[in-house]
């Protein structure tokens, strides 16, 4: 009628970005939701049961949840949050540079997971995993057990690569975190890579090697 629309009023708003918008209130409970690692789809089935008439669709909950993210964050770059938490919880991490501006690998472990592996230092295992990570780098993953069979997260290390340097700087770093020469890993489980066997022969002597039996029958 007006000239400047070519289609009928629509009969629902569902779906439209205006009624998509958060309230204060509902991106406050988002940030709070998303420091206690709750995932998005749960995040929007919450604020669904706050608010019946809520046309809000998990894109929104995306945007509100990175928004919050980058306001934590501030002028950081990602690497420098990273530090700046690493120093502000006491991680145990160390890291190497390149060109002296650029960090290349980066290993840390929680106190709390240092403690553990002293303690229950007789079966560690040692895996990788590949193109998992936003970032395709290979992430070192190490597996502590404890008298009771239960395990818990020691340490991880971002990997410029899986070359032999990269890795005996991480496995170095991870025998760093043993506070006495008789607490050294008894057992150390690994995948059938032969880099990190090697690896594993060098900077742990002293403990048994073993290959991870489910590799074994995947050869």
């Amino acid at each position: 009628m007006c000239g400047s629309h070519n289609h009928a009023l629509v009969k629902s708003l569902v779906g439209h970005p205006y009624t998509s918008q958060l309230t204060r209130d509902e991106k406050i409970i988002i940030g709070d939701m998303k420091k206690s690692m709750v995932k998005p789809k749960n995040i929007l089935l919450t604020l669904k049961e706050h608010n019946a008439n809520s046309y809000t669709k998990i894109k929104q909950i995306y945007n509100a949840r990175y928004a919050y993210h980058f306001s934590i964050r501030g002028s950081n770059t990602e690497m420098q949050q990273l530090m700046k938490l690493l120093e502000r919880d006491q991680y145990t991490h160390w890291y190497k540079l390149k060109d002296e501006d650029v960090v290349r690998d980066i290993f840390w472990s929680h106190l709390d997971a240092v403690k553990l592996s002293n303690a229950c230092n007789f079966l560690f295992l040692i895996d990788s995993t590949y193109k998992t990570n936003r970032y395709r780098l290979p992430l070192l993953d190490i597996v502590g057990v404890t008298p009771t069979w239960m395990t818990f997260s020691v340490a991880f290390a971002y990997l410029k690569g899986e070359h032999l340097n990269n890795i005996v700087w991480a496995l170095e770093r991870f025998r760093g975190i043993f506070l006495r020469c008789d607490a050294f890993p008894g057992v150390i489980i690994i995948d059938r890579d032969l880099v990190l066997m090697n690896v594993v022969k060098t900077v742990f002597p002293e403990s048994n090697n073993l290959l991870c039996q489910f590799h074994m029958i995947r050869m």
